[in-house]
């Protein structure tokens, strides 16, 4: 099984993070930068610090019997990773880091907010398709 939040968490870590710091190591190594970067470099810090925020407090809601720390070691390590080797924290990363903590945040507060876990993500197809039974009240339709 496939712990989506736990990847989302870990993504919007990597590239808050990367998206934070990508101005100094741009200057530093002279990389280029996207015009958000040179002109506004407060607006890319502010939405990779939220994401890495939003990140970190799942990571410590779940703790670190469930993958709590192994959510920030993965998610630096992505950011190491994009920034690094890959060089594309300045324009990509406007866009996945709020997508992932968006994601991470309906995921994450949909319980609290009064939604549950669909029924039919745990349905085979045949359960999917079969009727369900009439109210003791209820007329069967005719089409």
């Amino acid at each position: 099984m496939i712990d989506i939040l736990f990847l989302l968490a870990m993504a919007a870590l990597g590239w808050g993070t990367s998206l934070a710091t990508y101005r100094l190591f741009a200057r530093r190594n002279r990389w280029p930068m996207g015009a958000l970067h040179a002109d506004l470099p407060l607006i890319p810090v502010i939405i990779g610090l939220f994401a890495m925020l939003v990140a970190l407090a799942f990571a410590a809601f779940r703790g670190p019997e469930y993958g709590g720390w192994i959510i920030v070691a993965t998610g630096l390590l992505l950011a190491l990773f994009w920034t690094g080797f890959l060089r594309v924290g300045s324009q990509v990363s406007l866009f996945l880091a709020p997508v992932a903590t968006a994601l991470l945040l309906f995921g994450w507060l949909a319980v609290p907010l009064g939604f549950q876990e669909q029924g039919w993500a745990h349905k085979t197809p045949g359960e999917l398709l079969q009727r369900r039974p009439l109210e003791p009240d209820e007329e069967p339709r005719r089409n």
